[in-house]
């Protein structure tokens, strides 16, 4: 799940145009992981499966919305 959630942060911070350190990027792709996991769940899908590309795009999701409540919540466009 860390490999994968390390993978996620790099693709959503490209997509969202983060521009964190790579650190900053892993640990927000490992929480937005789990929290691909937990939103999955709430609508009836299964979270993270194991190394596959559902699990990808699974934590790429969840890593979104994780940097985007660290833009509203912070008011700044990246959490340093």
């Amino acid at each position: 799940m860390v490999v994968i959630g390390g993978i996620a942060g790099f693709i959503a911070s490209a997509i969202m145009k983060s521009p964190n350190s790579m650190w900053t990027d892993i640990v927000l792709g490992i929480v937005g992981a789990l929290v691909g996991g937990l939103i999955m769940g709430l609508v009836g899908q299964s979270g993270y499966t194991g190394f596959n590309l559902y699990s990808l795009f699974v934590s790429v999701i969840g890593a979104i919305v994780v940097i985007a409540l660290a833009r509203i919540f912070t008011g700044r466009s990246v959490v340093r």
